[in-house]
């Protein structure tokens, strides 16, 4: 055996080794995580929310305009069902009509949250006289946040986080009593 050629056998493996675990990290490192569909609060869901918290949100109440970067506005009916229950009911236009959409957020064994068609739930982190945090819990990835700027409007604030393919983002969407108090 020539042993000249030795040395440059061992570089050649060590090249392809390095090669193989740099590719293997390369893989593992961008695969896509499934688990991010199921996403993880990102801050504490309440558990001891009390009937008297959700009556706080009572400035919610009303028929309210939706805008901000979107192409048009939308319209939203938000009512306390009951002091454990908030109905959120969405529309087509400003005639209030016919609901497109409808969903509940309903205080459960001390947690306040909604739960979509597709299993998706989301539950309050955050609640006092003049805001609202929800978190994602299951199947969702948004956070979002109903926060009071006077008795004729409130923001809802989204909040979504980085994926492998599209970066972190927020949206906020300026909610007018619609239709506008007379002044």
């Amino acid at each position: 055996m020539n042993f000249s050629l030795r040395p440059r056998i061992v570089i050649i493996m060590w090249i392809i080794m390095w090669i193989a675990a740099a590719s293997l990290i390369t893989a593992v490192s961008c695969a896509r995580n499934p688990d991010r569909a199921t996403a993880q609060p990102t801050k504490p869901i309440l558990k001891n929310i009390t009937p008297a918290d959700v009556v706080r949100l009572r400035w919610i109440e009303g028929s309210w305009r939706g805008t901000g970067d979107i192409d048009k506005p939308f319209y939203e009916r938000y009512k306390l069902e009951n002091e454990t229950t908030l109905l959120v009911e969405s529309f087509d236009d400003d005639k209030f009509s016919k609901a497109s959409d409808v969903s509940r957020f309903e205080l459960k064994n001390g947690e306040f949250g909604s739960e979509g068609a597709n299993g998706s739930r989301s539950a309050a982190s955050a609640i006092d006289a003049n805001s609202v945090t929800f978190e994602p819990v299951a199947k969702s990835r948004n956070s979002f946040r109903f926060e009071r700027v006077s008795d004729n409007a409130w923001k809802a604030i989204l909040t979504w986080p980085a994926t492998d393919t599209t970066p972190a983002g927020q949206r906020t969407y300026n909610m007018e009593r619609w239709p506008p108090a007379e002044k």
